[in-house]
């Protein structure tokens, strides 16, 4: 009996509690461990929001995550299929706009090969004339016989005397004989070939290094846009720089909002384009780009952002891509720079910092440290309330008796849609 009981003290008694579909297990006498894993279950269900909202607000949204059409960097994400002829047939069409935009890898090799390549093909060249006059070491040679290149008896020494030819860096040990036409013809064609393939890849070298593409590299944007006041009008405003002391000539800014759009018939638009125009305080065209600027586009009832709010901004669904045109000092060549920003990179409420001041120095500093850092000031809440008098009777928009302009502290609002500010 004895032993009996000591051996029911010591069997494990479970009890299985369902609480919101989460099975805890539960042992008496209780392990450490299984005491440590019911505290953890009891604080995950005392948390005020359960384990499906943490999900939705959280997983969701990464997994539905928007695809850019223009990347912050400027590439466009677009990937060609079903063509009806070849991609590389495409390619080859414009060799020398390939050569100049595939990546350095790729360009190095293709230069490499080319070389090697023509190197081999006037290789088999030399053969076939040396074996056509008998100069290889397997054919009968008479004792009064004529080399048409002295020393080339096997494909070795073919290869060896091509690239010699080519490279024309002078004959040594084999050289060419005035006996044989087809000789001095191949030589003369082969020189020819070698200048024009290192002229081609000279011409690329050089293009590719000065693509005004590299002169954009020191054009950049602000990570965010911001919509707050400016000139008592409801803008959005996005910062743009050039960290090279050379100017921007002509520079203009200009932008597009990229939407899907289902008409009241039923029918989709897909990647729609609409013209969003940006201005500064000089104007919009042959800007002064010596230091910062901070562009604003103005947003009244012609603007797509006009019936956006600050609680419905982050659930639209478009692309806004900007774009900055201009013609290098250094260099006379004109660069496009580009980038996007999707509704969660918009801040409403926020205004950018300053970032120019005046050094004791008698210069003016530019603090990037701040470029793409903003603070909230009051805005209203959305265009609509501010422009629209006649849907708040009437009322005087001067002051903040007007009901249709709410000034809100953005950074004070908790947002219960789990939306991300980023």
């Amino acid at each position: 009996m004895g032993t009996k009981s000591k051996h029911s003290e010591n069997k494990y008694t479970f009890a299985v509690y369902n609480v919101r579909h989460v099975c805890v297990l539960s042992a008496q006498p209780q392990t450490v461990l299984t005491q440590l894993y019911s505290r953890l279950i009891s604080y995950i269900l005392k948390m005020p929001w359960s384990l499906r909202q943490f999900l939705r607000c959280y997983v969701t949204p990464r997994r539905n995550k928007q695809i850019r059409l223009i990347t912050k960097d400027g590439h466009c994400n677009i990937k060609h299929g079903k063509m009806k002829y070849s991609t590389w047939f495409a390619y080859m069409h414009d060799i020398w706009s390939t050569c100049v935009q595939i990546r350095w890898y790729s360009l190095t090799f293709f230069y490499v090969a080319s070389f090697i390549f023509s190197w081999f093909i006037f290789t088999l060249i030399w053969y076939w004339v040396g074996r056509n006059n008998g100069d290889l070491w397997w054919q009968n040679q008479t004792d009064n016989h004529s080399a048409c290149v002295l020393n080339l008896y096997d494909l070795t020494t073919a290869y060896l005397f091509s690239v010699e030819t080519q490279l024309t860096i002078g004959f040594g040990y084999r050289v060419i004989t005035p006996y044989c036409p087809s000789a001095i013809a191949v030589f003369m064609v082969q020189v020819l070939a070698g200048i024009i393939i290192a002229c081609f890849w000279c011409g690329v070298l050089i293009a590719k290094i000065s693509l005004p593409k590299k002169v954009a590299k020191a054009v950049t944007f602000s990570e965010t846009a911001v919509i707050c006041f400016k000139q008592d009008t409801l803008s959005l405003q996005i910062r743009v720089a050039n960290i090279r002391k050379s100017l921007l000539l002509g520079s203009q800014i200009y932008g597009k909002l990229i939407r899907t759009r289902v008409t009241p018939e039923g029918k989709t638009f897909i990647m729609e384009q609409v013209n969003i125009e940006f201005l500064v305080d000089a104007g919009k065209d042959n800007l002064f780009f010596v230091c910062p600027l901070t562009f604003y586009h103005v947003i009244d009832k012609a603007s797509p952002f006009y019936q956006m709010a600050v609680d419905t901004l982050h659930q639209q669904d478009f692309e806004l891509v900007v774009f900055l045109d201009g013609t290098a000092e250094s260099t006379s060549s004109s660069c496009q720079v580009r980038t996007s920003y999707l509704p969660q990179e918009i801040t409403w409420g926020y205004k950018f910092l300053p970032i120019v001041s005046r050094s004791k120095e008698g210069k003016y500093r530019i603090d990037f440290s701040n470029f793409d850092k903003v603070e909230p000031v009051p805005t209203a809440h959305c265009a609509y309330c501010y422009h629209d008098l006649n849907g708040h009777h009437n009322i005087s928009k001067d002051g903040v008796d007007n009901a249709g302009f709410e000034m809100i502290e953005i950074d004070s609002q908790v947002n219960e849609s789990c939306s991300v500010n980023t």
